[in-house]
């Protein structure tokens, strides 16, 4: 990168940062620390909550995601809005009267205490492990594309959020998202202009170019448990992922919780629910074009550059080189037929258009066999080598084709995102373990003072496990997927719990607490026994499932429970 891209880089962190710990620097006490003062207006709510769930993983892996699979990802989030507007009727209310520090304390006045802690030690084990992908899958892109050490990458983005998060508390993470949320969308529309001015054909042939191969699948109805996106997935499967996610996740609830009154913080989650889904839609639609401009400029065999300057230096070079030929061809090919397709459509001429579209998806096949063959000669050279490459996609595009400082903007976008999201979880982590573990159950009766001092010292001891955890992490099949699926083996069991507390009056406390045992093991059975047989059955889910599976167990269970008891 140029200077300038530096100085753009670490200005917007630096001066971030900086902003956190001056807005909330002075004496608090503990419930100005993790209530951040009950004065948040609905908008610092509503971009509080967006940026706590557009972590860095949403500007790496989302463009990539659209790249290979087209734009049938946003069906995930169709259910969003529904889930914001069920949680502002029925959730904040109950939350707003009991005047709570975390959502699990609810479940301690509707059940008991060890329901109230199994809820909170599940939120702690996947919000902790999240915490750490969250600093994770930024570092092992941002370590690669700047030649930067993982281990100093991971810390220097865990250092930089413990900072502010332990100072500040609640607000300063609040305050700090409005900031971070205006440099992430800010980078992100910059860099939509410029791929679209950078085509070297009109929107509307892109348009074409990008529908006639397959990437502006949006919608598809077909109903099929095995596919982790369809509309039906994403109006249950997902309803129910939003409705755990930010109903009973402390690491949104908090964002709501400090909220000037009930009627703000009602107006903050509808505001993310009808917002959310067109910034994904942006997102992909960006990933979208950086095919269609690959489609005209040569795209590298694998993305992943350190991984071909490594092959290009062993003893593999020369097959390497004979592939990379190989690739070139098919690709000058491909881009004869594209042009072809193009004037075909210009000229109205549909009948000659299938035969066009057959011979590019068979070089399209082609292209993907050389990737494979160079991958196969990336993991010969090394085994340990991760050859997995869409999370490269979008931020190779930036490096090799978008002018100075343009670039080192885009660099403070993933560095933001992954700071925001990674405070809000710290300040969650620290904020559960004080008030659900701590002073419930190991430190009774202590001074305020003693609880404020102890919330930061969690927060910051929450942050060095997530910089371990990141520091000795491996890459899933894709990082926004991996974040996905650890969410959906807890929250379907979590969100249970409190579906049964609010309607099921009559069910128990050590009902629910057998049931909610019964229904995580049974998730975690499935997800292991996904694609293989589980007691004689074949089971073939997509992972959004998990949560409805979850949920619909406990409800169900804890009714039959509670009657067997009786």
């Amino acid at each position: 990168m140029s200077s300038l891209d530096w100085i753009v880089l670490f200005g917007t962190i630096l001066l971030i940062v900086a902003y956190g710990v001056y807005k909330t620097y002075g004496p608090k006490d503990i419930e100005g620390y993790l209530r951040g003062g009950n004065d948040m207006n609905w908008w610092t709510i509503g971009l509080s909550i967006m940026a706590t769930q557009a972590s860095a993983i949403t500007f790496l892996s989302t463009p990539g995601q659209a790249y290979q699979d087209g734009m049938r990802f946003i069906q995930f989030y169709f259910g969003l809005p529904l889930a914001m507007i069920i949680l502002s009727i029925t959730f904040i209310p109950i939350y707003y009267k009991l005047k709570l520090y975390t959502a699990y304390e609810y479940l301690e006045s509707r059940f008991d205490l060890k329901t109230r802690t199994l809820s909170a030690l599940l939120f702690l084990i996947q919000r902790g492990l999240a915490a750490g992908i969250t600093i994770y899958a930024p570092s092992i892109i941002l370590s690669t594309l700047l030649d930067w050490n993982l281990t100093f990458t991971n810390v220097f983005i865990g250092i930089l959020v413990i900072i502010y998060t332990v100072s500040g508390g609640t607000k300063a993470v609040s305050i700090t998202q409005k900031q971070q949320m205006a440099v992430m969308m800010g980078g992100m529309i910059l860099a939509g202009v410029f791929v679209v001015y950078l085509l070297p054909i009109q929107f509307t042939e892109a348009l074409h170019v990008a529908g006639k191969m397959g990437r502006l699948n949006v919608v598809n109805f077909n109903f099929d448990l095995a596919d982790r996106y369809n509309f039906w997935s994403g109006m249950t499967g997902a309803l129910f992922l939003f409705l755990s996610y930010f109903g009973t996740d402390q690491s949104q609830v908090q964002r709501y919780l400090n909220g000037k009154s009930l009627r703000e913080s009602r107006m903050g989650l509808i505001m993310n629910g009808f917002l959310k889904v067109p910034m994904q839609f942006v997102i992909l639609f960006i990933g979208v074009m950086v095919f269609v401009f690959y489609q005209f400029y040569q795209p590298p065999v694998i993305f992943n550059k350190v991984q071909t300057e490594n092959l290009e230096q062993s003893q593999w070079n020369g097959e390497f080189e004979d592939l990379k030929q190989e690739y070139s061809q098919v690709f000058v090919e491909k881009n004869k037929d594209i042009k072809s397709m193009l004037e075909v459509i210009g000229n109205g001429e549909n009948a000659d258009l299938s035969q066009i579209q057959q011979n590019i998806q068979r070089k399209s096949r082609e292209q993907e066999k050389i990737r494979e063959s160079v991958k196969s000669l990336i993991k010969q050279n090394n085994p340990q080598a991760e050859t997995r490459d869409t999370d490269y996609v979008f931020m190779r595009f930036v490096m090799d084709y978008l002018p100075k400082g343009v670039v080192g903007l885009l660099f403070a976008v993933i560095f933001s995102a992954a700071m925001s999201s990674t405070a809000s979880e710290l300040n969650a982590l620290g904020s559960t373990t004080t008030m659900d573990i701590y002073k419930r159950s190991l430190r009774k009766n202590r001074s305020p003072n003693h609880y404020l001092i102890s919330s930061k010292w969690f927060t910051a001891l929450w942050g060095v496990f997530a910089i371990l955890f990141a520091t000795y992490a491996t890459l899933f099949e894709n990082l926004i997927q991996a974040v996905n699926l650890l969410g959906s083996l807890f929250y379907g069991t979590i969100l249970g719990m409190f579906l049964v507390g609010f309607y099921l009056k009559k069910v128990k406390g050590d009902a629910v607490f057998i049931a909610a045992l019964i229904a995580e093991a049974t998730v975690l059975a499935i997800h292991w026994k996904n694609g293989k047989e589980l007691w004689g059955i074949q089971v073939d889910i997509g992972f959004l499932w998990y949560n409805a599976i979850g949920c619909l167990l406990v409800l169900v269970l804890s009714i039959i429970i509670q009657k067997v008891r009786k």
